[in-house]
């Protein structure tokens, strides 16, 4: 397929469903429409045509029968009362014309010579002029000459008011269109709706089953797949929080005869080894608990002074911490969630960057952003999503020699849903990370 064909087709094509369903219905109705009037406007001009062809031939013969009968000097008094609308009678030759061998002018001669039997020999010619017409000429039974003028009209006349009726009409046919395809495409945008909102950590409101049936047992079946779905992670999370438990009494054993060995190189090494699998193991606790939060309740705190006590213990400890901007004001969050949160953000950028700085600002809609600052090595921009999946780690400067299970933003990000919030990482410009979380 060419190039040129695939841009008409794209320029022509709706892109769409709406559009399609409701260009193919809009068109369809239309064209049947169309036929429809077309085919009762050419039985309505058949039957007029029939009829006004069958009115003239009986009027024409009539008129001519008497003027062939009346003597030439009474014929002229006649001559107005046997005109018609569309014809009258002129004693004489006419108008000089030009022959006319239309299909209409033939029909015309061949209905007026059926009507007079013959009996007079007709032509018919076109006269020029602003106004067309024809004019069939004939010599009465005494050689007079005798003009019919026929100034042929509309054979089926079409009312003042018929087109705003063809208005009115396609306007019905439009919003008819347009009301079936609404009602099939509201279902779609309400499960898309529904599948961009759709977070198995939130107990939301179900995709309501109203409507025909069919769009009521896909709303059916997307609820059970959401309930399935969180029933599923919630289980992988109690099993991961459930090894990660049962795992701390094997551990605790290993430690302590480790610690009852002889002192050696190894004892060491496996000291080492233990710690970094109870970490681990701390970290899965940790994470399977902030994915049920902890049952802790919202509750209104002083947002400059609780940012304030952050950095104040990490400068206590002698960690270089700062803090940007501030905004007065309370809001109501859960406390130990965000300092969880916000701990886990400055321990990264201290552990990478050696320092960390937290800038705080008001955004529309009464949110509050808390970010976190570092001139660290950043993340991959590739790699920024997947950062916060549990257990992932950087290949770079983030390692196993930094210490860390990749649980840390997964963690937060699982806080920060139970706080109604969200969290967000991106490079800085000029080198760095900065770790966000927004609160309502």
């Amino acid at each position: 397929m060419s190039a040129t064909t695939l841009l008409h087709r794209s320029l022509l094509w709706p892109r769409t469903l709406r559009s399609r369903i409701f260009f193919v219905l809009l068109l369809g109705l239309a064209i049947a429409y169309g036929l429809s009037f077309s085919v009762l406007y050419l039985e309505r001009y058949m039957s007029a045509k029939a009829v006004m062809l069958g009115t003239l031939e009986s009027d024409v013969a009539t008129s001519i029968a008497v003027l062939d009968r009346l003597p030439a000097g009474d014929r002229t008094n006649f001559i107005e009362w046997l005109s018609r609308g569309n014809y009258n009678f002129e004693l004489g030759t006419g108008l000089p014309g030009v022959p006319d061998t239309s299909a209409r002018s033939a029909e015309i001669a061949a209905k007026i010579e059926d009507a007079v039997g013959h009996r007079f020999p007709i032509h018919v010619e076109a006269i020029p002029g602003p106004v067309p017409h024809l004019q069939a000429h004939l010599n009465l039974s005494d050689g007079s000459p005798l003009t019919i003028d026929i100034m042929p009209k509309g054979i089926m006349p079409i009312a003042d008011w018929l087109p705003y009726v063809f208005v009115v009409q396609m306007l019905v046919i439009v919003l008819c269109t347009w009301f079936a395809v609404r009602l099939v495409i509201r279902p779609l945008a309400d499960f898309a709706a529904a599948a961009d909102a759709l977070d198995p950590n939130k107990k939301g409101p179900p995709l309501g089953d109203g409507g025909p049936s069919e769009v009521a047992h896909a709303a059916k079946a997307f609820n059970a797949m959401r309930d399935r779905i969180a029933h599923y992670l919630e289980e992988r999370v109690q099993i991961l929080a459930a090894i990660s438990h049962d795992l701390q009494t094997p551990i605790t054993r290993m430690r302590l005869r480790a610690d009852i060995a002889d002192d050696s190189p190894e004892k060491t090494k496996l000291l080492q080894d233990l710690g970094e699998i109870e970490r681990l193991v701390q970290d899965g606790i940790a994470y399977a608990r902030s994915a049920h939060s902890n049952g802790e309740k919202s509750s209104r705190i002083d947002l400059a002074s609780f940012i304030e006590s952050i950095c104040y213990d990490y400068q206590d400890t002698g960690k270089s911490v700062e803090i940007l901007g501030l905004i007065q004001g309370t809001v109501a969050t859960k406390p130990h969630a965000l300092r969880r949160i916000l701990t886990n953000f400055i321990d990264n950028a201290i552990k990478f960057a050696g320092t960390a700085e937290i800038a705080v600002e008001r955004r529309e809609a009464g949110q509050v952003a808390v970010t976190v600052l570092d001139r660290g090595p950043g993340i991959p921009q590739d790699q920024i999503e997947a950062a916060m999946q549990p257990f992932f780690r950087l290949e770079q400067s983030r390692n196993r020699n930094t210490g860390g299970t990749g649980l840390g933003l997964a963690i937060a990000q699982q806080l920060a849903l139970t706080l109604g919030g969200s969290v967000r990482l991106y490079n800085r410009d000029g080198g760095g990370l900065a770790a966000e979380i927004v609160i309502s």
